[in-house]
Formats: C-alpha cells, structure tokens, sequence
C-alpha cells in the first residue's frame, strides 16, 4: 500500500470513489465541496484532488474536468479507507436458504453458490469445482514394470488403496525405487496430494546445491504419479456474464468479447484463482493487478470454500473495478461460509 494520506485527503479520496462507484460519472471539485462533513473550501479542495492525481490515484478523463479512481486509487481506497456493510439477517438467511444441501451434490451447490453469487452482487458469479482429490498420503511404494514403466502404489486417507501406472525414461530396478520411496515416506507422509506436488518441486529446487540425486530423481517419480491432481479440479463454473453489460464502462464489445472468451475458455480464470488456492483468506484483484490483460477493466474478489477443514476450492465476483466494495466483500466472504458448511454436512 501506499504511504498514508493525510486526513483530508484521506477523506476527500474515500467521497470520490464511493460517489464514482454510485454513478460512474466523474466527479468533480464541486461536487466534493458539497458535502457537510468534509467543510472545505473549493480552492482547497482543488489543490488536494491535484496532489491526489500526481501520486496517481485519480486521474481526469479528457471528456471531463472531473476525476475518477485510477486502479491505485482503488487499491489505497480498499487496503485503508473501506468500511464493509455487514450483510443482514435476511441476506444471510437466503444464502444459507440457497445453499442448503437437500440432498444436492456437490456440483449442485457449486451451481447454487455461482447463480446467487450473480444474483446478489448482479455481476458475474464464478466458483471452481471441489477438488477432485483431497486425499492424505501415508505411504507410497514403486515396483518395477516393463517397458520402462513403474507401478506406484499409494496409501492414502486410512486405508484406500490407488494403484498408478506410469511411464519412465529409463529402466529403474527395485533397489533404486525402494530407496525412493523411503525418501518420499520421511519427508512427506502426512501431507495431501495437492500441496505434496508443489513441496515436492520446492525440496528438489532447495536441495539441487546440494547434488541430491536421488531426491530428485524421487520427485520426477512422484511427479508423475500425481500429474492428474490439479488444485481446483480444473473447472468451474459461472452465472450472470450478461450483468456486465449494463455497466457503462464495459460497453465496448471489444473488450466484453474478450472476458466472455476468458469465462469460456476458463484458460486465464482458472490460473488466476489456482493462485487464490496458495493465499490465505478474501483476495482482491482490481484491473491490472490479476496479471491477465483481458481483466484489466475488471476487479475479482474471491474467497476459498473449504471441505473436512481443507481448500477445497475458490469462489468469487467479477464486475467493474467501480464495484460497491464494501457490499461485494461481506457477501463473497459469507457465501464461502455458507458454501463450507453445506458441503461439509
């Protein structure tokens, strides 16, 4: 974040983007000087909105002698002025109302939760997919096979039992692969299979200094093994694309073009909120800052779902970075609650 503002500008930067947000004109000076708690005069009020463009936090459109928030505008409003609106007892009670299990699966209220999503925030709604595999490894074991290929046998949870075929680029004998899986049993026993992939790379990278052969040749095995277990499943699903077109600053086919592409070919998305999988809690990304040049006009606001107390995966909003953030936040965060609970009953 920014250093802190000093107090008026504090204030005078909080009024602009809640006015912007409400209606998506700029705003100008005199605009601001109307508001009876700030008591400002209009040449004061000029030379802070002029200090507050040149730390780049508004900036004037050419059409119009007001100010609207730049993306650090937004991030500084969000990080250090935002007051989120509490949800009511009834907002609660009709996600909860909607996401209540009824017999549904999983997939059901995955739906559930994306359509409510749009519907609430009338934005677009996304929540990826359960993971497929949440399983805890307690023990794994290579055996040799023909043909270059290796059975892996994989202990996990209590007892199940998951059997592997995979494919090497040599021959490996029985020794060699006992002394691997030795490795892989004491150093990652008790970890689940989805984090056990990024651990295993993150072990080799440390370790490569130290020419640690067979724990590098250890993971390329288990590498293989757990290719197919991609952190959110690989999915997701969505509602509510065609709100988007009632925003102003969305109009332009060009670029609602390319952000239904994005929701439909999932490519961009999926990597944006399997990143959201290694974060802790509510992320933000507004405009530029999600890294995929299609979002840039947008803000995401995502939280994690959980099943048996893991990430089971991601769910969130994508509107105009001009979102009512103190509304928009409260309600992913409480359908990401209402999402875990219903799952885990």
């Amino acid at each position: 974040m920014a250093e802190p503002l000093e107090q008026r500008a504090a204030d005078l930067l909080k009024l602009l983007v809640e006015r912007y947000i409400a209606d998506g004109q700029p705003v100008g000076s005199r605009t601001l000087s109307r508001a009876a708690s700030l008591n400002l005069s209009p040449a004061t009020i000029r030379n802070v909105m002029a200090d507050l463009d040149e730390l780049g936090l508004v900036v004037s459109p050419h059409t119009s002698a007001g100010r609207v928030p730049t993306t650090r505008g937004y991030r500084y409003f969000v990080d250090a002025l935002l007051a989120p609106e509490p949800l009511s007892d009834a907002e609660r009670s009709r996600i909860a109302e909607d996401l209540l299990p009824h017999g549904r699966s999983p997939q059901d209220m995955v739906q559930a939760a994306s359509a409510l999503l749009s519907r609430l925030s009338k934005m677009a709604g996304v929540v990826t997919t359960p993971r497929r595999n949440l399983a805890i490894l307690r023990r794994i074991q290579f055996m040799p096979l023909s043909d270059r290929r290796v059975l892996v046998i994989l202990v996990v949870n209590q007892s199940e039992v998951q059997n592997r075929i995979v494919a090497t680029e040599r021959a490996y004998g029985a020794d060699e692969l006992e002394r691997y899986a030795n490795v892989l049993n004491e150093h990652f026993a008790g970890r689940d299979l989805v984090s056990l992939r990024t651990a295993l790379w993150q072990d080799a990278n440390d370790t490569q200094a130290r020419v640690n052969q067979t724990l590098k040749d250890a993971v390329f095995m288990a590498e293989q093994a757990f290719k197919g277990d991609r952190p959110s499943g690989g999915d997701y699903v969505y509602a509510g694309s065609g709100n988007l077109l009632g925003f102003q600053e969305l109009a332009d086919v060009g670029r609602l073009r390319g952000l239904f592409d994005a929701l439909d070919r999932k490519r961009d998305l999926l990597q944006l909120f399997d990143s959201c999988l290694a974060a802790e809690g509510l992320q933000i990304f507004i405009g530029e800052e999600s890294g995929y040049r299609v979002l840039d006009e947008v803000s995401v606001v995502t939280a994690p779902y959980f099943v048996d107390g893991q990430i089971a995966g991601v769910l969130g909003v994508i509107g105009p970075t001009r979102m009512a953030y103190s509304r928009i936040i409260p309600l992913v965060a409480e359908t990401a609650r209402q999402l875990t609970a219903g799952l885990d009953n």
